[in-house]
């Protein structure tokens, strides 16, 4: 993903609120479950770091991507945004990579 895609995709996900919290039970098979039944409504969510999770918001948000085959767009504070498109019909289209000459 390039710089512009991500920017881009940030811009998207500014007005978004979180749509799991992660707490102190940190990453369980149900709640990767869910972030994963969530692609299917959503190509961009947001999640939150609750304070009584012991876990690395950056690390969780890696963690969270491999699982989910998603992309981590960024990590900011305690929140963190994960994009999967779509594989047919995908709402959001990404700017197109400028090809080197």
């Amino acid at each position: 993903m390039t710089s512009k895609q991500r920017a881009y995709l940030k811009s998207l996900a500014n007005n978004l609120e979180p749509l799991f919290m992660v707490g102190k039970s940190s990453l369980t098979p149900e709640f990767n479950e869910a972030v994963n039944e969530a692609f299917n409504t959503h190509e961009l969510i947001k999640l939150s770091v609750l304070k009584n999770c012991p876990d690395d918001p950056k690390e969780l948000g890696i963690t969270i991507a491999e699982r989910t085959h998603s992309e981590l767009v960024q990590v900011i504070g305690k929140k963190f945004i994960l994009y999967k498109p779509f594989k047919e019909n995908p709402v959001i289209i990404l700017p197109k990579e400028r090809k080197e000459d």
